[in-house]
């Protein structure tokens, strides 16, 4: 692997993602709804593999390039697509409006610090493997393909369980009840599982080399992300605060990530 086209495309993700926010952030200040940068989160990996796959033509192997590109991309859309539909003429997600109430200071400064500059690190880091991987010269090998079924597994965790919470919600007879079924009933967050899957499928499309293989701090760190800070326990927090009992015992007999089979007895912890 040549270390010139490998720098280049991880400096050129730095200008694309800082763009990308900075386009996002004049659009809440003009919609005063910070929840938008939730859509532009999708959408900044497909920036990152459309970008660095044009500036590194000539080099890696064509074919992990153009599984480097197209697993991201149709990730991506399909998560920003959503994500646009669901909050489309919605109030803006508690979670901005929580933050917001602690601000201090002038507007700009807080927001580019807690909510842009947060995200955007963690998507360049995240994205890492696939800058990685479309300057990679090996060809795809049985890890590379293993990647792509894990991301199919993710997509379709994160799509089916997207459309079964759609129709639950949309059932007048559902109002107030806890979704617990179809993929729920295996997991309370198959779409945090989704996300999961597709990260560390981003690691395996660019192990085809010992700096591929490095990259594995970048799902880890999702990973990290999704479980302890701002993902998977701050959700079940406010589920368990807002929802109340059915929610804990719900918890109780769901697995928080992984799926597995419900238990049939539930003890009263969230975990």
């Amino acid at each position: 692997m040549s270390w010139t086209p490998l720098v280049i495309g991880l400096g050129v993700a730095v200008v694309t993602i800082a763009a990308l926010m900075g386009v996002t952030l004049a659009l809440s200040l003009k919609q005063a709804n910070w929840s938008i940068i939730d859509t532009f989160w999708g959408l900044g990996f497909v920036a990152v593999a459309i970008v660095g796959f044009g500036v590194t033509l000539g080099h890696g192997d064509p074919g992990r390039r153009l599984i480097a590109l197209l697993v991201p991309v149709v990730w991506g859309l399909r998560l920003a697509g959503y994500i646009h539909w669901r909050n489309h003429g919605q109030p803006e997600d508690p979670r901005y409006t929580a933050l917001m109430r602690r601000r201090t200071g002038p507007l700009v400064p807080f927001v580019v610090k807690t909510i842009f500059w947060a995200q955007g690190w963690v998507m360049w880091i995240v994205a890492i493997p696939i800058t990685v991987a479309l300057v990679e010269h090996e060809p795809p090998n049985a890890i590379t393909w293993i990647g792509v079924a894990l991301a199919a597994i993710g997509l379709f965790f994160e799509a089916v369980g997207d459309l079964q919470l759609t129709r639950f919600r949309a059932d007048p007879a559902n109002a107030g009840k806890i979704m617990d079924r179809g993929l729920w009933a295996w997991t309370r967050h198959p779409n945090y599982f989704g996300d999961l899957c597709v990260m560390f499928a981003f690691w395996l499309i660019a192990c085809g080399a010992w700096i591929g293989v490095a990259t594995v701090f970048a799902p880890v760190l999702m990973t990290y992300m999704l479980v302890k800070k701002t993902g998977k326990r701050m959700l079940d927090r406010r589920l368990a605060r807002t929802r109340g009992p059915a929610y804990v015992e719900y918890a109780a007999r769901t697995s928080g990530l992984v799926p597995r089979p419900p238990k049939k007895r539930a003890p009263t912890s969230v975990s």
